[in-house]
């Protein structure tokens, strides 16, 4: 680490290289077959799975084996400053929540057998309660934590042979702020930076994708690979964050 990164001062007084306060708490949904709140500083995400005992119309349609997961993805009203709409009240889906969920329901098929899933949906619902940056990479942490879960519930009851899921699965943003490349950004960082990105990774520390962009703004290979090497730092202490959560609802 640079002497000027050393001296860099964030809004919120971490390193460079710091994530915000992580927790991940499971249980917060009972009647879901797996859940937790996910918190990554004052960014709050409830992610539950429940499972459907079928599968899309097109996988029957096209008799692929296996079953499939997917993603749904809000923010409530009050998870913001200013009340946020819900996207019923006018009418049409938001473009930015289905972009989200997208993300949320590839990522986690990245790190899944779907033949392991036989005759079965699971669905991750991602609510987010209080948004302060980083909503779609805590739901993507967060969403891996209760798939997890949901698929131990099936297995404990005897619903499931073995967890369909292959690795662990974890998501942040990195980005560059004030022309210095840092990792988690809170809302201010994000609001500010003139380059963002979020990254998944799997827990063997490979990518599932890589989102940047620059703001009005370019940047260098030096600081890609050194935004890619700080994600890959944040994904990999998630992970253990991750396995510190019991296997059970």
């Amino acid at each position: 680490m640079s002497d000027e990164s050393i001296s860099f001062s964030r809004p919120d007084d971490r390193a460079v290289d710091q994530l915000r306060a992580v927790s991940l708490e499971p249980g917060i949904a009972p009647h879901a077959d797996g859940s937790v709140i996910c918190s990554f500083g004052d960014t709050r995400v409830i992610c539950a799975a429940m499972i459907e005992h079928k599968v899309p119309g097109w996988m029957q349609r096209q008799k692929i084996e296996g079953g499939w997961m997917t993603a749904e993805y809000n923010m409530l009203p009050y998870s913001t400053l200013n009340r946020k709409d819900r996207p019923i009240s006018k009418g049409r889906q938001d473009g930015r929540n289905i972009e989200i969920q997208r993300l949320i329901g590839r990522s986690l098929r990245a790190c899944t057998d779907l033949k392991k899933l036989p005759g079965k949906t699971l669905w991750i619902d991602c609510d987010v309660l209080q948004a302060d940056g980083g909503t779609r990479t805590a739901s993507i942490t967060g969403a891996w934590v209760a798939a997890n879960l949901a698929f131990t519930k099936l297995i404990k009851n005897g619903k499931l042979e073995e967890n369909p899921l292959t690795d662990h699965l974890a998501a942040i943003s990195v980005g560059v702020y004030q022309d210095t490349c840092l990792l988690d950004l809170c809302y201010v960082e994000d609001r500010d930076a003139t380059v963002d990105a979020n990254v998944v990774m799997t827990g063997a520390g490979e990518f599932v994708e890589v989102q940047s962009a620059g703001e009005e703004a370019t940047y260098s290979r030096e600081q890609l690979d050194e935004l890619l090497a700080l994600a890959a730092k944040g994904c990999a202490e998630l992970v253990e964050a991750q396995k510190g959560v019991a296997n059970q609802d």
